[in-house]
């Protein structure tokens, strides 16, 4: 029993804590994001066989669910910087460790949520594009309301690593 618990200790650091804090924080909203432009992408792929000059529309609504993934790689990088892991300088504890990886949640979580949500709204939009193209504002601005959630998770991942 000594040498599985000695197994595990030495696999349950500070510094893998906190690395896993950071994949976290980048796969999650990666995930969702990567979701999420694929929906608004298919949405898109059916518009423009009828109508290609609306191409450039549809754009800013395949564009929008990417930012999640950004803010999680933002949220991974600061991590990483103040963690010490990045420059190899990293001797944290299991509880420093752990407190990155909860200051990960918001962003990873969060960021995974609200990017498929925006993904939903932005490939109704792509119907709103199809139908009355003066319209697609209106369609980007009910898109950009559920980047919000992303900013306020983004923001507090922020405020905790900080």
């Amino acid at each position: 029993m000594g040498v599985i618990t000695e197994i595990i200790k030495s696999i349950i650091t500070g510094n893998n804590i906190a690395i896993l804090a950071a994949a976290l924080a980048v796969v999650l909203p990666g995930f969702g994001s990567a979701r999420a432009v694929n929906m608004v992408a298919r949405a898109t792929a059916g518009l423009i066989c009828e109508e290609p000059n609306k191409y450039g529309k549809s754009m800013l609504l395949q564009a929008l669910p990417m930012t999640q993934g950004i803010y999680g790689m933002v949220i991974a990088f600061l991590i990483m910087v103040f963690s010490g892991i990045m420059g190899g300088t990293a001797d944290l504890s299991v509880s420093e460790g752990a407190y990155y990886l909860f200051a990960a949640m918001p962003i990873a979580f969060g960021g995974w949520y609200s990017a498929l949500k925006q993904g939903e709204v932005a490939a109704a939009g792509v119907s709103v594009l199809a139908k009355r193209p003066e319209a697609v504002g209106k369609a980007v601005i009910s898109a950009s309301f559920v980047e919000l959630y992303a900013i306020l998770a983004l923001l507090i991942s922020i405020l905790l690593v900080l």
